[in-house]
């Protein structure tokens, strides 16, 4: 009995590594629906899927930052740098922060992690609504503070 024959393997083919960027993909948030969109790198533009809102793309190198509106909590998307944001959504105006123009502190009462603009002297907790103050405080109130926490330092 002839036995059949098999066909002749196909050549592999060559591995070619990927190019740099090759597949990379950016966000933007969509003008229309708030929906956030994924979009291949070098697309000037992006069409939503679900509300077929055209979306411009920032430039290439535009560094975006993100904040939740204070009106009605939807992620806004903007350039980093900006001092403000109007939600499209509520109209509201938010101030922006960077992180070098906040600070944080734990609240006096339930010492949660808050955080506050530079140059404030209080700040409200949301969790217990305990107001925390934050000001400067002078060497004398520091060394009161250390003596009752019971940290020692050196007599000059």
């Amino acid at each position: 009995m002839p036995v059949p024959l098999a066909p002749y393997p196909t050549p592999p083919v060559p591995f070619t590594p990927p190019t740099p960027n090759a597949g990379a993909q950016s966000q933007v948030v969509c003008s229309g629906c708030r929906n956030l969109l994924m979009y291949p790198a070098g697309a000037t533009s992006v069409c939503c899927a679900v509300c077929s809102t055209v979306t411009t793309v920032p430039s290439p190198g535009t560094e975006m930052a993100q904040l939740v509106c204070g009106g009605c909590h939807t992620l806004l998307m903007y350039i980093r740098g900006a001092t403000s944001v109007q939600c499209s959504c509520c109209h509201t105006v938010n101030l922006s922060m960077e992180a070098n123009q906040v600070a944080h502190v734990n609240c006096g009462n339930c010492r949660m992690l808050l955080m506050y603009q530079y140059g404030a002297r209080s700040v409200k907790c949301a969790v217990c609504s305990f107001v925390t103050s934050v000001g400067t405080r002078s060497p004398a109130t520091e060394m009161a503070q250390d003596y009752h926490e019971g940290r020692s330092f050196p007599r000059k």
